[in-house]
């Protein structure tokens, strides 16, 4: 079955549209508003079978979003804007939220912060806003294996009977996030100095 790029027509090439109002960029939003409703209940409520659904349904937007979008071409360039801006918030605010309440160790949250940290400092320095890069296929795989690993790590602290098991699959499936994470952001690394290299140069080409 086909995760990545599900929905496109091989006929029908992308375009990204000057569209505000659609089904994606409504599901995007629906992940944003997750964040908060997450960290309430598990940091105010302790609710981590609730947390979990939560991470679900912010995981299932991920996936419903882009393929909504390639299927009935309502790609969007705000959608190219706000998808992965939601992704990073959503990851980097639930790992703070387990570091907060002793589920993670706070070298987990630097694993995801320090990469994300050089692509900001360095989208700022060459381009003063959005790079406007396409999503790698690294890095699709990278978010699809951190949002699937969190919920599982959640889920080992409730008293299921299958604690141990879901802790062990769990940060199997979060390592290999977090090497998907690096990689992704290396090659992100490489694809802004080109970008940033070719926009420096007199006739636009490559330096």
């Amino acid at each position: 079955m086909k995760f990545i790029g599900a929905g496109s027509r091989p006929d029908r090439p992308q375009v990204d549209h000057d569209i505000v109002f659609t089904i994606p960029n409504l599901l995007t939003v629906v992940r944003f508003m997750g964040v908060p409703l997450f960290i309430w209940l598990v940091l105010a409520q302790k609710e981590y079978g609730a947390g979990v659904v939560v991470l679900a349904v912010m995981a299932c937007t991920d996936w419903v979003d882009g393929y909504v979008a390639r299927r009935f071409d309502q790609a969007s360039r705000l959608g190219r804007v706000l998808d992965p801006i939601a992704d990073r918030l959503a990851l980097l605010a639930v790992a703070v939220t387990l570091v907060i309440a002793g589920v993670v160790h706070w070298l987990y949250l630097a694993a995801l912060v320090i990469p994300d940290a050089v692509l900001l400092a360095l989208t700022l320095s060459l381009f003063r806003g959005h790079p406007d890069l396409p999503v790698s296929a690294v890095g699709k795989v990278r978010t699809g294996l951190l949002l699937l690993g969190t919920p599982l790590l959640v889920l080992s602290r409730l008293d299921t009977g299958f604690s141990g098991a879901l802790f062990v699959a769990a940060w199997i499936v979060l390592g290999l996030g977090l090497v998907g994470h690096w990689i992704a952001a290396y090659n992100y690394v490489w694809a802004m100095l080109r970008k940033g290299r070719a926009r420096t140069t007199p006739d636009g080409g490559a330096a």
